[in-house]
């Protein structure tokens, strides 16, 4: 596809050698201080001022420019996976256990691209915080994005509004999907217990059996979910964990366990349905359990908010896209996904939007995130560096002339 504004070959070549490095050394959550080191390094090289720590291992790089008061974020985070890589190619992981396997080398990559041309060449008046995120695959609120905004990321670099961009094997490459509202969802982690005692399987009659009662709760769960909810709310209830006896000593089968554990994931679009279904899951668990005589532990842990990009905002970066690939392979009123993203608690803060960022290789089967195959497509790397680039050139010049 065409494009109306092209980044110089010599910061694309740049950036494919910085994501490559980034991925043969992949850091995870809140241990990403060589990856921080690199991006401070890039940074300075590059005569942006640096600011380290925030949220821990977090980067913020400021530009500015002239005299507007207005300024713009712009976000990537950093942080790899526990996942083992299957590759083969030079810039594979050199960390066993450790890979890129979400791309998140590509987008810091691109946001340094774009960081490099806009020191070098960028024609704007206000100031463009960029912000390297560390730890954004916990999936709890102990991540990168809720630290960096408990740190005071807003408070110490105020923006009128905040932009973040994921690459998304499952669309052409270079091609842009977003929408105003809830566009993620919420993530949430539960688990329960279901405690008795050891028994000879023949007279287990005697004390209750917690794989049994276990067992019947996951069903009355997905029963929950499915009469006793609005089917119209989009909802994934999932049991991840099932964990009883020991499996791994042959003789133990003669021998029917004191405790069960259970533990489970929640998705939603609607902050409503999180309440009840912690309110609901809880009195399952509890009924279940008096009603058998076992003992009980339940534990719901809220994780990432749903992810509500801003009607202007979305609006303003969809232009954005238009401009730069074409309108044809902009989609701005995408479905919703049930995947959840940490930006979420940025966006809470301030307006903004989050984008996908095509990245499938026409002709190969799509390398999905989190995967040990998987891939950043580098060939998207222009077009990321240049929606950034038009994107914080343009909000500052619009936001300039709406203050006039």
């Amino acid at each position: 596809m065409s494009q109306s504004f092209t980044i110089d070959r010599d910061t694309v070549d740049e950036a494919v050698k910085w994501r490559q490095h980034l991925h043969a050394h992949p850091e995870t959550a809140f241990e990403e201080k060589a990856t921080a080191d690199f991006v401070a390094g890039k940074l300075e090289e590059f005569g942006i001022e640096v600011h380290r720590g925030i949220g821990e291992t977090g980067v913020v790089g400021t530009l500015k420019r002239g005299t507007s008061p207005v300024a713009v974020g712009l976000r990537a985070d950093m942080d790899a996976l526990f996942i083992h890589e299957e590759n083969s190619f030079d810039y594979r992981s050199k960390v066993e256990g450790k890979m890129h396997a979400c791309g998140h080398d590509g987008h810091t990559a691109m946001l340094l691209g774009a960081a490099r041309y806009l020191a070098e060449k960028g024609e704007f008046d206000g100031t463009v915080h960029f912000i390297f995120q560390p730890a954004e695959e916990t999936g709890d609120e102990r991540c990168g994005g809720n630290a960096m905004v408990k740190d005071g990321l807003f408070d110490k670099f105020p923006v009128e509004a905040v932009f973040g961009l994921h690459n998304w094997p499952g669309l052409p490459a270079g091609s842009f999907q977003m929408r105003a509202g809830p566009m993620l969802a919420s993530i949430d982690t539960f688990e329960f217990s279901i405690g008795s005692q050891l028994a000879h399987p023949a007279s287990q009659f005697v004390v209750p059996d917690p794989l049994l009662v276990a067992a019947r709760i996951v069903q009355d769960m997905h029963a929950y979910k499915a009469r006793y909810l609005n089917p119209a709310e989009p909802v994934v209830l999932s049991i991840t964990q099932f964990q009883s006896g020991n499996p791994g000593d042959r003789q133990s089968v003669h021998v029917t366990p004191d405790k069960a554990v259970v533990r489970g994931t929640l998705y939603t679009l609607n902050d409503a349905v999180r309440d009840d279904f912690e309110a609901g899951l809880e009195k399952i668990v509890r009924h279940a359990a008096e009603a058998s005589g076992a003992s009980h532990t339940f534990v719901f842990e809220r994780g990432y908010p749903v992810l509500r990009n801003t009607a202007g905002e979305t609006q303003f970066a969809a232009s954005v896209a238009r401009d730069l690939v074409g309108s044809q392979f902009v989609d701005d009123t995408m479905q919703p996904l049930m995947g959840a993203e940490d930006f979420a608690f940025m966006l809470g803060s301030v307006p903004g939007c989050y984008v996908f960022l095509g990245a499938h290789r026409e002709g190969e089967a799509p390398r999905q995130l989190h995967n040990p195959g998987y891939d950043f497509n580098d060939d998207i790397i222009p077009t990321g560096i240049g929606y950034w680039v038009t994107l914080a050139q343009r909000y500052l010049s619009e936001a300039s002339s709406r203050r006039m």
